[in-house]
């Protein structure tokens, strides 16, 4: 069960859930209608194209793949631990991930292919950095652990067993989050296309100068 969640924890995961739901939404909805913060069912696609023998179609999947499969080597190697913690490099990983939104946004206008590969990528990296804390996975990216969790949650309470309420509300913060991500990324889609990825890097640049200050007060304090 998660002791004590700090209130970063509950900031940062909401923040960089909403930033998720805001880059997925643009990428399904833009030339390639292609879901970029999760891969199953880019993995789907890949083994369609395979069994048709789309050659092109396979490269294109695998490409995503890998460029998601890049963001989180990126993320291995910057923070060097699974461990949600205090001090790590969370900074210059947001940062990077900024940069890659933005790289993204100059690609899609182009209406290059690339930019989809730079957003997997970007989301990569924030999804293998915030990975776990006290011992609960902590995904940002994707709901599917959020949802089954949430539904393991409600028949533990149907059966009258203990269930863990920290848990429970960051499963209903990282859904919410997402949700609302995709709400405001629909509607910034709709008036500024792709530039619209500009929002989650802003956000993504700001959280990075956020957890920086944050993190040298806390020193300071201590």
């Amino acid at each position: 069960m998660i002791s004590k969640l700090p209130r970063w924890v509950w900031t940062g995961a909401w923040a960089l859930a909403f930033v998720a739901g805001i880059v997925n939404v643009v990428g399904l909805l833009g030339f390639e209608h292609q879901a970029v913060t999760h891969l199953t069912g880019t993995t789907s696609m890949l083994g369609a194209a395979l069994a048709s023998l789309d050659g092109a179609a396979a490269l294109h999947f695998a490409l995503i793949i890998g460029s998601f499969l890049a963001g989180t080597v990126l993320s291995g190697f910057l923070i060097q631990d699974s461990v949600l913690q205090l001090g790590r490099r969370y900074g210059l990983a947001l940062l990077l991930e900024s940069l890659l939104l933005c790289l993204a946004v100059l690609l899609l206008q182009r209406t290059s292919i690339l930019g989809i590969y730079a957003a997997s990528c970007a989301c990569g990296l924030q999804n293998a950095m915030v990975s776990t804390y006290s011992g609960a996975v902590v995904r940002t990216t994707h709901l599917s652990g959020m949802f089954t969790d949430l539904g393991i949650f409600l028949g533990h309470t149907l059966r009258r067993l203990p269930v863990d309420m920290r848990r429970l509300r960051l499963c209903f913060l990282i859904i919410s989050g997402f949700l609302c991500g995709g709400i405001a990324g629909a509607v910034a889609f709709h008036h500024f296309s792709y530039a619209a990825l500009f929002i989650p890097a802003a956000l993504t640049a700001i959280t990075s100068l956020a957890y920086g200050i944050y993190h040298v007060r806390h020193r300071r304090s201590e």
